[in-house]
């Protein structure tokens, strides 16, 4: 069985499979509703089946159940002539996931919108998988700020994470270079700061220039949809507002959000070019409200109850530059009224102040690993993306951890050294490398390693203008980070690559079915190729930290 993730275990087909046809019947235990709508919306629309509900005991019939003796993101499988098709889930995501390893093992075709060989003989090869996840958080963060996703290719990336049981869904919703999200009471957030310009078009060294003016954001209702759409496939999603840092598009919108006593913030626009921005939030009250009510509706429309994880929201806190604040008489006062020592424990201060704004609401912050930085609440959990090291910190210190070393699954890093890589970004990180990468840092207890829910893979879009090229950076990588995050492999230097590769070539055929524009084994296409586009390639093998 070619299946990606791998199972935990597989009893081979040593028999004749179930066949499946326009009388193959559906039933659905209590609990298993979302599998049984997906297996009849897009199962059964890919293969011509309507799986007519049907009784429990149908000799070829596919039966949905709940089992309390299986973790709750466990699932078995298990097919059998004449008595059909099994899949038992510890809860409702671990029948869903079962449903997904269904799909595999009908096909290629089993991945297409409607049928290719109407009529064609169906059957799911004999056999049992029983498989559970090892991690709990299994994530892709999108970022939409830089490039926009429209909704459409944020739904279609759902439906990709569900395909390789990814459970978690980071936006990155805001930065220097747009805001994406509709806050009603704040309309020039839409009207201002979800538009640049122009875009510079490759590394921020590049001189390419790209004039049309780039935007687009989420209408509140689009938002519901897409977190509707994902907790249908048992997919968190964690929303990340970004501050104090990163945030010169919101102050192009309301320049009072920004540090006025040392730049003429009504000048400001939303930046056209990439790297980090020395505007950064002013330490308020006024800034405080503000971002209090953006919060407010942003926990409106995420709400806590849709998915696990759904209780998180993310407040980024990463590369927030200081001199602004050094310079300002306003973050000096601040800084003296607060009784601390300098400009980056004020950066704490701001951080612990919506850390508890959330906690008192019932909600969870996390954020990149300088926040750090001056303490947390005991509920906070961090993103370590400056390699191991915030992440050791903070299981330590008794924080709960997901794991997204940027030298390992930041997955805008190049694929190959070749001079035909689409502006070439960051160290080598190859299929293989991914598919050796290891969440839990050595070294923990076994305590501290629980702290680590699990690991995320960063797809940052300053040089993937379009949908295509983040396929292309994304996949096949993204299958490897999936089998990391699910499968209980062994160590790295043990993991068998060569039959992940062979599993692989069967996957190809899957992604080509779904319309994946990944990147081929032998390389990109010509129409993948972005020559004479500049980027920024790190030579040597990443720094392990």
């Amino acid at each position: 069985m070619e299946l990606i993730p791998a199972p935990r275990a597989v009893e081979e087909p040593t028999g004749p499979g179930v066949p499946l046809g326009r009388d193959t019947t559906l039933w659905a235990g209590p609990g298993t509703d979302r599998a049984e709508r997906w297996l009849r919306g897009t199962l059964g629309a890919a293969l011509g089946l309507p799986l007519r509900p049907g009784p429990r005991d149908a000799p070829d019939g596919v039966r949905l159940l709940l089992d309390d003796s299986l973790a709750p993101e466990a699932y078995r499988l298990r097919a059998a002539a004449g008595a059909g098709v099994e899949i038992r889930g510890g809860g409702p995501a671990g029948v869903f996931w079962g449903a997904q390893t269904l799909r595999q093992l009908l096909g290629p075709d089993a991945f297409r919108r409607a049928p290719v060989r109407p009529g064609t003989a169906l059957a799911v090869p004999g056999g049992v998988v029983e498989d559970a996840p090892r991690f709990r958080w299994r994530g892709l963060l999108l970022d939409v700020a830089r490039h926009f996703m429209p909704k459409e290719g944020v739904l279609r990336y759902l439906d990709l994470m569900a395909a390789h049981k990814l459970n978690v869904l980071h936006l990155h919703l805001t930065d220097d270079q747009g805001w994406r999200i509709e806050i009603k009471r704040f309309p020039k957030l839409t009207e201002i700061a979800s538009w640049r310009p122009r875009t510079k078009f490759g590394h921020r060294a590049s001189p390419l220039w790209d004039e049309k003016p780039h935007g687009g954001y989420y209408t509140q209702d689009d938002i519901r949809e897409i977190v509707a759409y994902a907790a249908e496939r048992h997919i968190a999603v964690v929303p990340e507002i970004d501050v104090p840092g990163h945030s010169q598009a919101a102050i192009a919108a309301y320049p009072e959000l920004g540090n006025t006593d040392v730049v003429d913030t009504t000048a400001l626009s939303v930046r056209d070019t990439w790297g980090i921005s020395v505007n950064v939030l002013a330490p308020t009250d006024t800034t405080l409200r503000f971002y209090e009510g953006v919060f407010e509706e942003i926990l409106e429309m995420f709400p806590a109850d849709a998915a696990g994880f759904s209780e998180f929201v993310h407040i980024g806190g990463d590369e927030c530059r200081k001199e602004q604040w050094t310079e300002s008489v306003t973050a000096k006062t601040r800084i003296a009224d607060l009784g601390l020592t300098d400009e980056n424990a004020l950066q704490s201060w701001f951080i612990g102040h919506f850390d508890a704004w959330l906690a008192a609401r019932g909600r969870r912050l996390i954020g990149w690993d300088e926040i750090l930085e001056g303490g947390l609440a005991p509920g906070a959990a961090v993103s370590s993306w400056r390699g191991y090291a915030g992440g050791v910190a903070a299981a330590r210190a008794g924080h709960d951890v997901v794991m997204c070393p940027e030298q390992y699954v930041y997955l805008d890093h190049r694929q190959a050294s070749g001079e035909d890589e689409p502006v070439p970004i960051g160290f080598v990180r190859t299929l293989e490398d991914v598919y050796r990468f290891e969440p839990v840092p050595a070294g923990l207890t076994g305590e501290e390693a629980r702290r680590v829910l699990g690991t995320q893979a960063n797809v940052w879009t300053e040089v993937m203008e379009d949908s295509a090229r983040v396929d292309y950076q994304a996949f096949p990588r993204l299958a490897a980070f999936a089998e990391v995050a699910w499968s209980a492999l062994p160590a790295p230097a043990d993991r068998d690559y060569a039959d992940f590769e062979r599993r692989m070539t069967a996957h190809y055929r899957r992604l080509d079915a779904l319309g994946v524009a990944y990147r081929p084994p032998t390389g990109p296409r010509p129409w993948q190729r972005r020559p004479g586009v500049l980027g920024r390639p790190i030579e040597g093998p990443p720094p392990n930290r």
